[in-house]
């Protein structure tokens, strides 16, 4: 072990009350014993001391991989710990995600937190506390199994007790999960499925430090980069004298085409990033497409990674009805509020980076390549950020205070995004084309299902062994190149990513094209492929329903064989009161009315997720409004209602911006998206009533529920548009664009 990493860690826990559990922080490759397979993320951290440490002043401190972002995880976890540990949350310290400090989780995406992170602390908090009763037993000499436990301290049957705090020591807890102790039964929590206040909203609505774009620190400096006009453009020339002689203006930082500025203050940083466009030149590539029909095109005939999945054939009855559609998704930004900023500092030869970027170690290893640093000298320390999920420019900023700091030593970097560079530069959601051929039979049932995807990857994060994915390190004067293309594999997937239908037909085949090609830089937003899937599949599914002269709720049940899946839809149409022998449209004077159902299971793996949705249409304008949505989800066991809730709710405001209004503009020589004005997204007054109940499995696994909401609501508007005007849109987003000639 490295003694910087090794300090870090010293140093934290002397801050910390003085902490004597001792840690193991990297992850041990030995192999464990084959009978035992290691739940959630234990496989990569199996040490116990990796996730815990019990400090001798009365608390648990719980090292998380997992970072929060909005979704409410550090609560969630704080609630795990004090319920497998049997102490008061009030306990329960939470650190921040940072490298050498923290277990290392990867990347806190794909609705895993829980799932993965929230299991292995369970497991891991379940060991410590058998650890500690095994001790306590001996120590007041009765059987182990008559101890029981009151916020950390233990009782006898004799009247004796012992406070978990007087039997900690240095090796107590250095050992490996071997699955001893389990954690405790569903009628035994006490913290776990209560909606227990977040942690992180008191900060957020008072205005306190909430964000790393909060931050300051002593002799803080700030930059801004001067981006190209264009992706793939070279730096000819700059006047460096006319930037370092503006007021307030310390230096220029440039490494081949990456340019920056550093000022005292913020608005001199700015003044001073405005006049180096102008003067700066610059050769443009040009390389653009023309427009976002001219890419789809495009991918049909552009090399791909062609793959064959879910592949099935039987002899049915003959098909008696065929129909042929294919839909598209536009490239999306994940449009944060608050554009991505990273603080930076560099002492000692340690460079420390405070950092949103949803994943600490994969970061890291990025920026170690670009800045060719040994990995100990470099820490990635996780602050929430405004406005972060999937991949944002949150890492690219965090490589671009780097390169200013380390020019700058023993003076913090607060490197500030703006709005444009954040709509030019971060990556999108990948533009999509689905082509679904489907039949059905004289019955009403689907006899066959023929799905073809077009897609770039939805994921290029940093962290891989080859190639460097931050933007800034292909624009360095010894430029680094792009990792890879890769598509995560099924069953969680990436552009495929809800592709298999959850649905039981005899007889399909799904096939995905995954393009290597990206002259439009693309990488994770909120549900990956799945969204464009869900689109897919439910849009046709109505269109088959219709056809088959079946209520599209029935229709859906009916192809069905998962009850739980059956459950969440049958919850979501009561809730909606929806009746089969209803119309699923009306007309109000010039007001089109219009109802839709769509569902998913997220990653076939996840929750499940139902949802029905009322809209309203100007046949004047062709101005869509949703409503109302009605979902119901079900994630096993619940660890916190309202922040389960939160997700999906978010989720489905999220998907009706997408949906309706979402779509990154750009022709052949630029993006064109600089701000709000360009690239609207759904205001308060247009934001839908949400209504969302829940279904409680305690008896079952806690899976994600952070993507859950995104795909069958945007499906549900979708059919529910269609229903309104009677004409269905394949092409999202639903513009009045789009709407209003059908309506002439």
């Amino acid at each position: 072990m490295n003694a910087p990493t090794k300090n870090l860690r010293r140093s934290f826990l002397k801050q910390s009350a003085g902490l004597v559990i001792g840690f193991s922080w990297m992850p041990s490759l030995i192999a464990q014993n084959t009978a035992v397979v290691l739940p959630g993320d234990l496989p990569n951290n199996p040490n116990i001391d990796t996730w815990l440490a019990i400090d001798p002043k009365g608390m648990v401190i719980i090292y998380a991989g997992k970072v929060e972002f909005g979704q409410g995880i550090t609560t969630a976890l704080k609630q795990i710990a004090a319920d497998e540990l049997d102490v008061d949350i009030s306990r329960v310290f939470m650190v921040p995600t940072t490298t050498g400090l923290s277990p290392n989780e990867g990347v806190t995406s794909g609705s895993q937190s829980v799932e993965y992170g929230g299991l292995a602390l369970r497991y891991a908090c379940a060991q410590a506390k058998g650890t500690l009763l095994e001790k306590a037993a001996k120590q007041l000499e009765v059987a182990q199994s008559t101890l029981t436990i009151k916020d950390g301290v233990i009782h006898a049957s004799n009247g004796k007790s012992v406070e978990y705090w007087k039997l900690v020591e240095p090796e107590l807890l250095k050992q490996k999960a071997n699955l001893k102790y389990k954690p405790k039964a569903a009628n035994e929590h006490t913290y776990i499925g209560q909606s227990f206040p977040r942690v992180d909203i008191p900060a957020k609505v008072s205005g306190g430090v909430a964000y790393v774009q909060d931050m300051r620190m002593p002799g803080m400096l700030h930059a801004r980069v001067i981006r190209p006009p264009a992706p793939r453009a070279v730096l000819k020339s700059i006047n460096e004298n006319l930037i370092t002689g503006l007021p307030g203006v310390v230096g220029l930082v440039r490494n081949g085409s990456f340019l920056a500025v550093v000022a005292k203050r913020e608005e001199q940083a700015i003044r001073a990033m405005e006049e180096a466009k102008k003067v700066a030149q610059w050769d443009l590539a040009n390389d653009l497409p023309a427009n976002l029909n001219s890419w789809l095109n495009t991918m049909k005939t552009a090399k791909s990674i062609d793959t064959e999945h879910g592949v099935k054939t039987a002899t049915t009855n003959p098909a008696v009805k065929t129909i042929e559609h294919e839909y598209t998704k536009p490239f999306t930004a994940h449009g944060s509020i608050g554009p991505s900023c990273a603080i930076a500092v560099m002492n000692s030869g340690v460079l420390k980076i405070y950092t949103h970027s949803q994943g600490m170690y994969p970061l890291r290893t990025d920026i170690v390549k670009a800045l060719g640093m040994p990995s100990d000298k470099v820490v990635c320390m996780h602050v929430e950020g405004s406005g972060m999920y999937g991949q944002s420019g949150a890492d690219d900023v965090a490589l671009d205070a780097a390169l200013v700091a380390v020019k700058f030593p023993e003076q913090p970097i607060r490197m500030q995004w703006m709005r444009e560079d954040e709509f030019k530069w971060e990556p999108y959601g990948s533009a999509m084309s689905m082509k679904v051929k489907a039949s059905i039979d004289n019955t009403g049932k689907i006899v066959d299902w023929q799905y073809d995807l077009w897609s770039n990857t939805h994921s290029t994060r940093p962290g891989d062994k080859t190639g460097n994915n931050l933007v800034s390190s292909w624009y360095m004067e010894q430029p680094q190149t792009r990792s890879p293309v890769g598509n995560i594999p099924l069953p969680a997937g990436g552009s495929h990513r809800n592709a298999l239908p959850l649905y039981a037909f005899p007889n399909q085949k799904v096939k995905n094209h995954l393009i290597e090609e990206m002259p439009i830089r693309v990488s994770a937003l909120r549900t990956l492929g799945a969204y464009a899937n869900v689109f897919a599949i439910e849009s046709m599914m109505d269109e088959l329903a219709q056809a088959a002269k079946i209520d599209p709720v029935e229709f859906r049940l009916n192809h069905l064989e998962n009850q739980r899946a059956k459950d969440v839809i049958i919850k979501a149409a009561s809730m909606a009161k929806w009746n089969k022998n209803v119309p699923t449209n009306t007309k109000k004077g010039n007001k089109l009315f219009g109802r839709g159902v769509g569902f998913a299971q997220y990653k076939n793996l996840q929750a499940y997720c139902a949802v029905i949705a009322d809209v309203e249409v100007d046949s004047k304008t062709g101005k869509v409004r949703v409503l109302n949505m009605y979902s119901a989800a079900d994630a096993g066991l619940i660890i916190n209602p309202n922040g389960f809730k939160n997700q999906i709710e978010g989720g489905l405001v999220q998907t009706a911006s997408w949906t309706l209004l979402e779509d990154v503009p750009f022709d052949k020589n630029n993006i064109l998206a600089n701000s709000w004005a360009e690239y609207p997204i759904l205001r308060f007054e247009d934001v839908p009533t949400v209504h969302v109940e829940l279904i409680n499995r305690p008896n079952e696994k806690s899976v994600g529920v952070g993507e859950g909401s995104q795909g069958p609501g945007g499906a549900a508007i979708a059919n529910a548009v269609a229903n309104a005007i009677g004409k269905r849109i394949y092409d999202l987003p639903l513009t009045p664009n789009k709407i209003k000639p059908l309506l002439a």
